[in-house]
């Protein structure tokens, strides 16, 4: 088995720097260790930005803005194309180093590099459009006057993104907010931020003006939290907790700033008896174990007909318990730890907590015994789980699975709507217009049929409920970074004569 290397230079080539106005600088602050989550050594730093070094990247957004809005939608798109060259220049560079950082294994890292640089390829194109958009005609009820509409820039941007996908939740903000002509100012999770701090050098490679986009790393209240109530900051684009999101919203709301939040979720997905066990195995594991089971829209909640749930659970139990979870750098691997020990004891409390509360551990439920140091915790399955058992109505944001069984298509399509949350649920079943109506009867922003997580950049993803407000990806995420402006032209030769009245 090829393991990648350790051994490798930081993404930066330095340590406790931000980027800021087309340079890094050196933080002001102390800066923060880097903690490989499946050794626990620590690999490195990053720079810890203080307020004062987050107004100085505002300030060289604000004073980039201008001249980038003017840029035609065509020039962006050739920066935004070098962006996805040199991420794929860097794919695998960056894919380890993503690895170590927050523990998904490397496989999985790989194909989010792809992702990556797909997105920008994609933006590219919205921009190249937008050029062909601007000063469309519109219909004027009354022949007296014309109309037109142009897409202006938002402003600045403030962008804030989680640890589990570093660069690609990133990339969905960052691609379509510079493709729109907006700049942007990204402080990422502070537990992986090393990946997104490279994003200057491409940008430098790509010949993106200084300041059109700054990354300072940080500490949620400081660094984040100045970011969010900065005046010169005109939207926030935020994916994360839900708790976060409410204070962003909060904060946004004194200014009148307009937010889009992607935040958690407790996704449903729905088995019926008419399915091919095997491949309902593969798609449930695939539902809450991918990224160690680390994903806001994980299909957690299972619910499966009781005529089939005894080979689904029995086939299940035997499947979890040969994933391949060991070192992620090791090609093969497909579980990896969860990303630092505040998660770890959180999610491990959270199966304390079933077991407390009366439920049956199918499997897992435990740390790997395998490892002696990283935060490895196994697949984990509870059946006999009640609807008012924390493991089915909390997000965990681990690998924990929560069954239960139902006899009845309304009854089914009840329970999943049973949530505060509405991101991502999942139906499978052979029968095309049964799952035709549980779609349409679920509350949520994405569902999968006879399959659960994939997602293209190509559709809109976002959620219902506390699951947020507005959508990444698609048509939708490049729409929320511009402003229509309808101009209306008087065009007739005769006065308007309201006031004034016009002489015969």
């Amino acid at each position: 088995i090829r393991v990648a290397r350790r051994t490798m230079s930081s993404p930066v080539g330095f340590s406790n720097k931000v980027f800021i106005n087309g340079e890094y600088v050196p933080a002001s602050l102390s800066p923060l260790p880097v903690i490989d989550p499946a050794t626990e050594e620590q690999i490195g730093t990053i720079g810890n930005a203080s307020a004062a070094d987050v107004n100085k990247a505002v300030t060289a957004a604000k004073a980039a803005f201008p001249s980038w809005t003017a840029t035609s939608g065509s020039d962006r798109a050739k920066i935004l194309r070098k962006f996805s060259e040199g991420l794929k220049k860097r794919k695998e560079f960056l894919a380890k180093w993503e690895t170590m950082d927050m523990g998904k294994p490397i496989d999985e890292s790989l194909w989010d590099l792809d992702d990556v640089a797909g997105c920008f390829e994609y933006y590219a194109d919205m921009a190249e459009d937008l050029d062909k958009r601007q000063n469309e005609a519109l219909e004027s009820p009354m022949e007296e006057f014309t109309q037109h509409m142009q897409y202006q820039s938002v402003g600045v941007i403030g962008v804030i993104t989680p640890w589990n996908y570093p660069l690609l939740m990133a990339s969905w903000k960052v691609a379509p907010a510079l493709a729109a002509g907006c700049t942007v100012v990204l402080k990422p999770s502070e537990h992986a931020s090393l990946t997104c701090l490279e994003l200057g050098n491409i940008a430098q490679e790509a010949g993106l003006p200084a300041g059109a986009l700054n990354i300072v790393t940080g500490l949620g209240p400081e660094t984040g939290g100045t970011l969010c109530d900065h005046p010169d900051v005109d939207a926030m684009a935020f994916t994360g907790s839900t708790s976060t999101g409410t204070y962003i919203m909060q904060t946004a709301a004194k200014q009148i700033k307009n937010v889009s939040l992607e935040l958690g979720g407790k996704g449903a997905f729905i088995v019926f008896d008419d399915v091919d066990v095997e491949k309902a195995v593969e798609w449930i594991m695939f539902g809450v174990f991918w990224t160690n089971g680390q994903i806001c829209s994980s299909t957690s909640r299972l619910l499966i007909h009781e005529k089939i749930a005894p080979a689904v659970l029995k086939r299940l139990k035997e499947e979890a318990e040969k994933i391949n979870q060991t070192n992620p750098l090791e090609v093969g691997a497909r579980m990896g730890p969860v990303v630092n020990k505040i998660q770890y004891d959180k999610v491990m409390g959270y199966i304390q907590a079933g077991k407390d509360e009366g439920a049956t551990l199918l499997t897992g439920g435990k740390r790997n015994p395998k490892f002696s140091k990283g935060y490895f915790i196994e697949p984990t399955v509870f059946v006999d789980v009640k609807e008012n058992m924390k493991i089915w109505k909390e997000e965990i944001f681990g690998p924990v699975l929560s069954v239960r069984t139902f006899s009845d298509e309304a009854q089914a399509i009840k329970e999943a709507n049973d949530s505060p949350y509405g991101l991502g649920a999942a139906v499978m079943s052979g029968d095309k217009d049964r799952c035709a109506r549980v779609v349409k009867g679920l509350r949520y922003g994405i569902v999968w049929v006879n399959c659960t997580q994939p997602c293209f950049v190509n559709a809109p993803w976002g959620g219902l409920k506390r699951s947020g407000v507005g959508r990444d990806l698609g048509k939708y995420g490049f729409e929320r970074f511009l402003e229509p402006k309808q101009v209306t032209e008087y065009v007739s030769g005769n006065p308007w004569g309201w006031f004034i009245s016009s002489k015969i």
